[in-house]
C-alpha cells in the first residue's frame, strides 16, 4: 500500500505540472481554474508523499516521487506541449527511470 501511495503521489505531482503548463497557456478565469487544479494537486501530491513515509525511507521515497515526476513530466511535455524528444532525452530518462526502479528493489 505504501508504493501505492507513492505512485499516486507521483502521479499528482505530475498533473500539478500539467496544470501549471495549461494556466501558462490561458488567461483571465480560464487561467485561475488552471492554478487552482494546480495547487490542489500539488496538495494532493504532498499528502500522499507524507502518508507512503509512515513506511517507506525518506531518501527512497523521496528519489521515487521525484523520478516519477520528473519522467511524467517530461512525457507530459512531449505528448501535450510538444517538447522535443531527442535521442539524448530520451538516453537520461531511461537511465533516470532505470535508478528509480534500483532503489525500489533495494528499498526494505
Amino acid at each position: 500500500m505504501p508504493w501505492l501511495l507513492l505512485v499516486l503521489a507521483g502521479l499528482a505531482e505530475v498533473a500539478f505540472v500539467f496544470c501549471l503548463g495549461k494556466a501558462r497557456l490561458a488567461v483571465g478565469a480560464e487561467a485561475a481554474g488552471w492554478y487552482a487544479a494546480f495547487a490542489g494537486c500539488g496538495i494532493l501530491s504532498f499528502y500522499l508523499l507524507n502518508l507512503s513515509l509512515v513506511h517507506l525511507p525518506l531518501g527512497t521515497a523521496y528519489a521515487v516521487w521525484t523520478g516519477i515526476g520528473a519522467v511524467g513530466t517530461a512525457v507530459v511535455g512531449v505528448v501535450a506541449f510538444g517538447d522535443p524528444l531527442t535521442g539524448p532525452r530520451l538516453f537520461f530518462l531511461a537511465t533516470l527511470i532505470g535508478s528509480v526502479l534500483g532503489l525500489k528493489a533495494v528499498a526494505p
